[in-house]
């Protein structure tokens, strides 16, 4: 039984549900480099239209804001959803249109709030390369412009707009990697089974290979050594687990171990531009980890940790200087609040609660569990028990997540922080072929979508009921993306387990998810042919595993959520499956929004989405 404490005397009341989902009144906070000026969002109704997250800047004196902020920004039509610095005096930021993904860079003066689009192409995709902090003027930033299917490298001037080719694609190319310098000196190729490590000098020499390895074993470049001629690499050649090592081009096939976590793959590893060191690698077991490579920086989260006892904590953002940050303090029932740090004072000034609406203390601990798949693999999840009720004959929803290549983690999650407050239990799993947890167990996924990695879903649908925490006829699936297929699967292959069923944004057929995707996605398609399946070679499991060619075996109460630009997941997706389940009079409900992608962003659709997976699951699973 996993370990729960006691339940409060009642169950806590309703909150309200846009109080769960809606934007922060400010958040994404962002420090200049000199540190004087903090950068924020907070939503703002415009000309009659819903209010957007919008960027604003505000004076900093002493640690503290001051002053009345300035917005810098007029978006209408759809949220800003990140931003940064870049110096003191320029702000940039992505935005796409209606969730097509085909994202522009925008620059915006911070003094004068003068915006212009850096990447002003119809159907390319942009994104920041590296924000040369040395540079004042530039950035580099990719784009696919000029050919849909590969992303080439330009310096952009931040003020003009004027771009000059650094690195353009051969036509393989899926990843670029610049020095401390910010030149473009490595380069990762794909022929689709292989990769290929490219390498050079300088931006003067043609790039040679370093080092070929198949789609299966990863060798990722994260950064430089701090001379600019060795790098340091996320690896697992010859081991099972990502660890970060270094790579002298040089001896290529010979790593240097700088560290490994036994249990899982490394995510992330950090280093200060200022000082010069490697600080940490970061890693996620059943909980977020850290490893310090040197004692400020040891120091620093250990001081800000005796600050904010009960709390996970994050750095956000820092200045040039390295003395004030933006620090994030957070745990599993609460978004938490936002800091700003001055690390020579030692003063912590509080800039925002992120969901003051939401109190922590009603809401429900996320407790990582493990069960046994039934061919004996260990699976890693997490388990939301309803405040205030008895752990026994619940209703449950089970939330596969999305990916399929990735996975769930301990933190605060709005999704099912309101499912328990709605009295449901909530069991996330990472099944075969998630992420994280080494390359055996990502493997094991290959060839498995709708087989062995639904039966891991199924088999912790089993552990709930024989730990007499759910109530079998009252079990329902949600999930999104690769999660919408894992309902549908669930639906399809398992009719008899679950009670209602929601599927988000979900592929449905796997011929034609894979006839869709995205023209840059076209490089990586014989990697997608060999992990999910080929539509020759491996035609008849693909048939047998697409929920939309046995919507006759369906008859769980079902509803469908898509966004009409998605990229990703074509809209034909879900209108295939409503079809043929309206044709044989099965319940479907069908939602879909014409100016949202791969999910939905604007404030109004997630509540109008969310009221109705509510009001679905309250009516067939009556909590």
């Amino acid at each position: 039984m996993p370990h729960t404490s006691p339940p409060p005397a009642q169950p806590p009341r309703h909150y309200p549900l846009k109080d769960f989902f809606r934007n922060p009144d400010r958040g994404f906070f962002r420090l200049a480099d000199d540190g004087n000026t903090l950068g924020f969002m907070q939503p703002v109704a415009l000309d009659g239209h819903p209010a957007r997250m919008n960027i604003y800047v505000q004076a900093l004196q002493d640690g503290r804001p001051t002053g009345e902020p300035r917005r810098l920004t007029s978006e209408t039509e759809r949220d800003i959803s990140n931003f940064f610095w870049k110096g003191n005096d320029v702000v940039l930021y992505q935005k796409d249109f209606g969730g097509d993904e085909n994202f522009h860079v925008l620059a915006v003066n911070a003094l004068t709030g003068a915006a212009h689009d850096l990447t002003p192409y119809p159907g390319a995709r942009a994104g920041i390369e590296d924000d040369l902090p040395d540079d004042p003027d530039h950035v580099l930033i990719s784009h696919n412009q000029r050919d849909p299917q590969v992303f080439d490298v330009y310096r952009v001037n931040v003020r003009t707009g004027a771009a000059a080719l650094v690195a353009q694609n051969p036509g393989n190319v899926v990843g670029w990697q610049t020095d401390h310098a910010g030149k473009v000196r490595a380069a990762l190729t794909s022929d689709g089974l292989d990769t290929t490590l490219l390498y050079r000098e300088d931006e003067a020499e043609p790039f040679r290979a370093l080092i070929t390895t198949d789609y299966r074993t990863t060798v990722s470049p994260a950064f430089f050594t701090f001379d600019d001629r060795r790098f340091y690499a996320l690896s697992n050649r010859g081991r099972d687990k990502l660890a970060l090592v270094i790579i002298d081009p040089a001896r290529p096939d010979d790593e240097e171990l700088v560290f490994a976590a036994d249990e899982v793959d490394l995510d992330a590893a950090g280093y200060s531009r200022k000082r010069r060191v490697l600080t940490l690698a970061a890693y996620q077991a059943d909980k977020p980890r850290r490893h310090y490579f040197d004692a400020p920086t040891a120091a620093l989260y250990q001081q800000l940790e005796a600050l904010l006892p009960g709390y996970d904590v994050a750095l956000q953002g820092w200045n040039r200087d390295e003395d004030t940050y933006i620090v994030a303090a957070y745990n599993d029932r609460t978004p938490g609040a936002r800091y700003l740090f001055q690390s020579s004072a030692g003063t912590l000034h509080k800039l925002a609660d992120i969901n003051p609406s939401i109190p922590e203390a009603e809401m429900a601990p996320v407790q990582p569990v493990r069960y046994t798949s039934r061919d004996g693999l260990d699976i890693h999840g997490y388990l939301t028990l309803p405040a205030g009720r008895a752990p026994r004959g619940l209703p449950c929803i089970i939330n596969p997540h999305g990916g399929p290549w990735a996975r769930d983690g301990w933190g605060y999650n709005p999704e099912v922080q309101f499912l328990a407050n709605r009295g449901f239990c909530v069991l996330q799993m990472n099944f075969r072929g998630s992420t994280g947890y080494g390359r055996r167990f990502w493997e094991a996924g290959f060839g498995q979508w709708g087989l062995a990695m639904q039966d891991d879903i199924t088999d912790g649908v089993r552990w709930l009921i024989d730990q007499g925490i759910a109530d079998p006829a009252r079990i329902g699936i949600y999930g999104g993306s690769y999660g919408g297929y894992a309902t549908l699967a669930g639906i399809a292959f398992t009719p008899d387990l679950y009670a209602a069923a929601v599927d988000y944004v979900g592929v449905s057929n796997l011929f034609t998810f894979m006839n869709t995707i995205p023209p840059y996605w076209k490089p990586l398609l014989a990697k997608m042919h060999d992990m999910v399946g080929h539509p020759e070679r491996d035609r008849d499991r693909l048939a047998a595993t697409s929920p939309a060619l046995h919507v006759d075996r369906i008859r769980t109460p079902l509803l469908i959520a898509q966004g009409a630009q998605d990229p990703r997941v074509n809209k034909a997706e879900s209108d295939q499956v409503v079809q043929a389940l309206r044709e044989r009079g099965v319940e479907v409900q069908y939602m879909v929004k014409d100016n949202e992608g791969h999910g939905f962003h604007n404030d109004e659709n997630k509540f109008e989405f969310y009221a109705a997976m509510e009001a679905f699951f309250v009516e067939h699973l009556k909590p």
